[in-house]
C-alpha cells in the first residue's frame, strides 16, 4: 500500500482485511451499503458473520480465472461465485449466447421455446439418472420440487437429510445445517435443529436427521421407519461442510437400502453437477439416484436450475398432479446460457484437462502443507476441494466441528488473500477450479502457499 493510500485508510478509520492489502474502497462501499441493505449484503455467505470480517471485498470485475476488486487488487479466483463460474468469468461463448438472445429475441415470454427442449435433451444425454427434466431458477426451488415429488410419488411424509448439508433455504429442509452439537442430540441419532428463528414448528416432524457417512445409522433408521420415508436427500459429495468424500461403499449401500424399501434416492448435485464431469458426481462415482437437482454448474454463471429423474416420477408433473410453477422458469436468458454452457462442457478432453489442473493444485497444496509440518490435509475430487487444518480424518459434520482448526484456516485465508489468491474465508466452503485456470495459475498459487505455510509453521 502506498503511503498516501495508507494515510487515507487510516484517516477513514477503515479496518483492513489483511495487513498491507489496500481494501479501503471495499470498506467505504460496505459502510454505505449497510445504510440501505440489512447487513450490507444480499446473501448470508457474503456477510461478516460468514467470515468476511470486518467487511467483504467489493468487486470491480472478473475475467477468466481472475477477479479484480474496487481497489484494483487482482486475485486468482477460487471462490468462483461459490461455484457457478465453472467456465471462469465472462466465458465468451456463454456471454455471446445471452447477448444474442436478448438482442434478437427477448427475455421472458410465459410461453415455451424450442430451446428449452434442446436443453432438456442435453441434460438427459449427459446425466445417467435423468429420463425427464423440468427447469426452474434456483437450487432451493429444485430441492423443494424434488422433495414434493418424492412425497407425492411414495405417499409417505418423511425425508432423511444429513447433518452439515445445505439444500437451500426453504422451511422444509433448512434444519441442522451447522447446528450446535451440544443441542443436536447424540451422534448416532441427531435431532432436528432449525437454522434460526422464523421456521414453523411441526416441519421437523417429517424430517429425520442423520450423520453422513454412517451406513449403520442409515440402515437402522430405514429398518425402523422405512414405511414412512419418502426420500433420502443427500449430496453425493458433502460440499457444505467443506469437502467431505463418501466412504467407500457408502453411496452404494444407500442406493441398495432405498431401492429395497421403495424410498426415492434424491441427489443434490447443485454443486457437483456438471462440475465433477458432464454427468455429475453420479456418473463419476457410479451411483444412480431416482431424482437429481442441478444448478450452479449448469448455467455458466447465470441463474438456472433443474429437477429431473425417472420418467414415472416426473410423470406426476406432466398432468399437473404435482405443480412446478415459476414465471421466470426457462426464461430466455437462462436457457441461452445453459445451452451454451453445456455445449462448452461437452468439448472433448475438457474435463480431463480440468482434472489435470485441479489435481496439480490439490496435490501441490497437500505437499506444501505437509512439507511445512502443518497438521493439514487437502480433500477433494476433481475441481472441488478444501483444506482442512486437522490431524484427524473428517467424515461428517461433527468430525469437522470437533477437529478442524477454524482459527488456523482464517490465518491461512488471510495470508493467501494478501498474496493475490481468493477463496472463501470459511472452512465450511470450498475451493473451486474453473476451465479458465491454468497450470501457471496453480504454480503462482503454490508459491503463495509455500510462503503462507512457512509463516504459519513459524508461528506455531
Amino acid at each position: 500500500m502506498s503511503a498516501a493510500k495508507a494515510a487515507e485508510a487510516s484517516t477513514s478509520g477503515a479496518a483492513q482485511l489483511v495487513a498491507g492489502l489496500d481494501t479501503a474502497g471495499s470498506a467505504r462501499l460496505f459502510d454505505a451499503a449497510c445504510r440501505s441493505i440489512p447487513g450490507g449484503v444480499n446473501s448470508t455467505a457474503r456477510a461478516t458473520w460468514a467470515g468476511w470480517s470486518p467487511y467483504p471485498l467489493f468487486v470491480k470485475d472478473g475475467k477468466g480465472s481472475r477477479l479484480t476488486d474496487v481497489d484494483g487488487n487482482e486475485y486468482i479466483d477460487y471462490l468462483l461465485g461459490l461455484g457457478p463460474m465453472l467456465l471462469g468469468h465472462r466465458p465468451p461463448r456463454v456471454t455471446q449466447a445471452v447477448v444474442d438472445f436478448i438482442q434478437q429475441r427477448g427475455t421472458v415470454f410465459a410461453l415455451p421455446t424450442a430451446d428449452e427442449a434442446r436443453l432438456a435433451e442435453k441434460i438427459i444425454a449427459a446425466v445417467p439418472s435423468v429420463e425427464q427434466v423440468r427447469l426452474c431458477n434456483t437450487g432451493t426451488e429444485a430441492v423443494l420440487y424434488a422433495t414434493r415429488l418424492a412425497r407425492a410419488f411414495t405417499g409417505r411424509p418423511k425425508i432423511i437429510r444429513f447433518e452439515g448439508m445445505y439444500h437451500g433455504f426453504s422451511d422444509q429442509v433448512y434444519w441442522s445445517k451447522h447446528p450446535d452439537i451440544a443441542k443436536a442430540g447424540p451422534d448416532d441419532r441427531p435431532v432436528p435443529v432449525p437454522q434460526g428463528p422464523g421456521l414453523p414448528r411441526g416441519v421437523e416432524d417429517n424430517l429425520i436427521i442423520l450423520p453422513w457417512n454412517d451406513a449403520d445409522a442409515l440402515a437402522d433408521t430405514i429398518a425402523r421407519e422405512g414405511d414412512h420415508i419418502a426420500a433420502v436427500l443427500t449430496e453425493p459429495v458433502m460440499c457444505n461442510t467443506g469437502c467431505i468424500l463418501p466412504r467407500p461403499g457408502y453411496l452404494e449401500t444407500m442406493r441398495e437400502l432405498t431401492t429395497r424399501h421403495g424410498i426415492v434416492l434424491l441427489f443434490d448435485e447443485v454443486i457437483t453437477g456438471f462440475r465433477l464431469g458432464l454427468g455429475g458426481a453420479q456418473a463419476r462415482l457410479g451411483v444412480t439416484p431416482d431424482l437429481s437437482v442441478f444448478a450452479k454448474g449448469l448455467g455458466g454463471g447465470f441463474p438456472v436450475a433443474a429437477c429431473g429423474g425417472r420418467a414415472d416420477i416426473m410423470a406426476l408433473v406432466a398432468d399437473g398432479t404435482v405443480s412446478m410453477a415459476g414465471t421466470y422458469s426457462a426464461n430466455g436468458i437462462a436457457i441461452a446460457a445453459a445451452n451454451a454452457a453445456l455445449d462448452e462442457l461437452a468439448t472433448p478432453g475438457l474435463f480431463a484437462q480440468l482434472d489435470a489442473v485441479s489435481d496439480e493444485l490439490r496435490l501441490g497444496l497437500d505437499e506444501v502443507l505437509r512439507d511445512a509440518g502443518l497438521p493439514a490435509r487437502v480433500v477433494g475430487l476433481g475441481p472441488l476441494m478444501q483444506v482442512w487444518f486437522t490431524r484427524e480424518a473428517i467424515h461428517n459434520y461433527r468430525d469437522a466441528e470437533r477437529h478442524a482448526d477454524q482459527a488456523m484456516f482464517r490465518k491461512w485465508w488471510q495470508g493467501m488473500l494478501g498474496r493475490g489468491v481468493l477463496f472463501h474465508p470459511g472452512a465450511y466452503e470450498n475451493l473451486f477450479v474453473s476451465t479458465a485456470h491454468t497450470l501457471a495459475d496453480v504454480a503462482r498459487t503454490l508459491d503463495a502457499a509455500r510462503q503462507v505455510a512457512a509463516e504459519l509453521a513459524r508461528a506455531g
